[in-house]
């Protein structure tokens, strides 16, 4: 068999048998130069308030949409304005913004327009304008999520060695973003009703006087004020960033049809179980999102947590500090256990979890413990999967295989969530305006154990030697 037929049929071959792979060497095997200081600081901030613009609203909008009167369907139209601009955004947006205009000018123009949008949002209570107003910000931000990928790998020498600490900036714009509002949604006559004596015993009581109900609800429009403000200065931010010219097609190259490519990948058994599980998992991902601000904020007397409203989101912001350290640890961890017994762990982290929130929803410390796993459900499964994919296949189909399961992470599987999640949560396990949470988390807890199952029995990427001899 030729060695071209062999690239052809088999895309599972191991990165390490890529010839054109390298690691921190040039052609010449030199090692390459680091970059500018300044220029990694400014890719480390624009990082930074990317990912504090999806970090400040997303947590809070599940609970705040119910409050504004809005039915199931309406709520999951507004929030499937996210993996519907995903799913755009693989066939079509992502491609067309790095092909014809310069990344950072299209940043700018995106933050711009997105950052009025999501202002706006903060100002309606109406379903259409609220709806519109979040599908152009989706529509928008989305790709932007892959142009600042793009402007760091253009602008970096050693993209091994400086692309990991440039892109935990997004990871901590994400937690930056929880914290303003232990500030803002705060009942501020508690606060001066107390005449706290000194900052200590001031800064307790703030933290002790959150916001709860409909007050809460009502100052939950704060966070898409803060997010749209957040994305006018990126939108001006940008300008600052290094020149990044768009990447027009070379030759004959065409990418039109590159998702049917993509396609053909699911013809072999392990990448269609691979894709299968990943839907479940980024489902249940998204299920976390849908319901634990509701949740942690609901009252003991209703079966929740009863965490003030100004401390739902830093809460829930534990997970992404422990998915730092999680990511630290993730090399060890994959060369001591291997691909599957490393996603396994990640996929049943979310079935531990949501057993916790079914069985001890009084334990409010165990709650706040238990966030700790998010890092490990996203590190050891999706943070693994894109790994695996750029580490398994070889280049010539590697841009496709990531982009095959970026529809599953991004798209499908919220779009499933979000379209189903509202109706289980406010209608079949909520019967006189009680609802039944153990009943609601026992449904993901139960889709992850299923996935987990399936990974172990049915996931078998073929060894090396297999690959080439087929």
């Amino acid at each position: 068999m030729s060695s071209e037929h062999s690239n052809n049929d088999n895309p599972y071959r191991s990165r390490a048998q890529d010839p054109q792979h390298g690691a921190s060497q040039n052609s010449q095997g030199e090692l390459r130069e680091t970059t500018d200081p300044v220029v990694r600081m400014k890719l480390f901030l624009m990082m930074v308030l990317q990912f504090f613009i999806w970090g400040a609203w997303l947590p809070l909008i599940f609970g705040y949409l119910p409050s504004l009167g809005f039915t199931p369907g309406q709520q999951s139209a507004i929030l499937n304005a996210f993996p519907i601009a995903a799913i755009v955004g693989m066939f079509f947006s992502n491609q067309f913004a790095d092909r014809n205009f310069s990344a950072e000018r299209f940043l700018a123009f995106s933050h711009l327009v997105g950052g009025l949008a999501m202002l706006g949002c903060g100002f309606t209570t109406s379903f259409l304008p609220f709806f519109l107003l979040m599908l152009v910000h989706c529509l928008l931000y989305v790709p932007t999520i892959s142009i600042t990928n793009s402007i760091a790998f253009a602008n970096i020498r050693n993209p091994q060695g400086e692309f990991g600490p440039i892109r935990m900036g997004g990871t901590i714009g994400w937690i930056l973003a929880a914290w303003p509002f232990t500030f803002i949604l705060v009942d501020w006559s508690k606060v001066q009703a107390a005449n706290a004596d000194g900052f200590l015993s001031w800064i307790g009581v703030v933290l002790s006087s959150g916001l709860t109900g409909t007050p809460l609800q009502e100052a939950t429009k704060w966070t898409f004020i803060v997010a749209g403000v957040a994305s006018l200065l990126l939108a001006a931010f940008s300008m600052t960033l290094p020149h990044t010219p768009p990447k027009k097609a070379v030759g004959g190259e065409t990418e039109t049809l590159a998702w049917l490519e993509a396609v053909k990948l699911l013809k072999h058994p392990f990448v269609l179980v691979l894709w299968v599980v990943t839907l479940a998992d980024s489902f249940v991902h998204n299920c976390y999102f849908n319901w634990t601000g509701s949740f942690l904020g609901a009252s003991t007397e209703v079966g929740g947590v009863g965490i003030a409203g100004n401390l739902i989101m830093p809460v829930m912001s534990v997970g992404q500090i422990a998915e730092i350290l999680t990511m630290l640890a993730l090399g060890i961890t994959l060369k001591n256990l291997g691909w599957r017994a490393t996603m396994i762990i990640g996929v049943l982290g979310h079935a531990a979890r949501f057993a916790v929130y079914a069985f001890f929803p009084q334990q409010a410390w165990l709650i706040i413990v238990v966030q700790v796993l998010h890092g490990i459900c996203y590190a050891f499964f999706f943070a693994t999967v894109y790994i695996f994919v750029d580490e398994y296949f070889p280049k010539d189909v590697r841009n496709s295989a990531q982009g095959l399961f970026n529809v599953m992470i991004l798209g499908v599987g919220a779009l499933v969530a979000n379209s189903i999640c509202p109706m289980l949560s406010q209608q079949v396990f909520t019967s006189n305006g009680v609802t039944n949470f153990q009943g609601l988390f026992l449904v993901p807890c139960a889709i992850a154990t299923i996935a987990a199952i399936a990974l172990a029995l049915f996931f078998h990427p073929p060894t090396r030697t297999q690959s080439e001899s087929a």
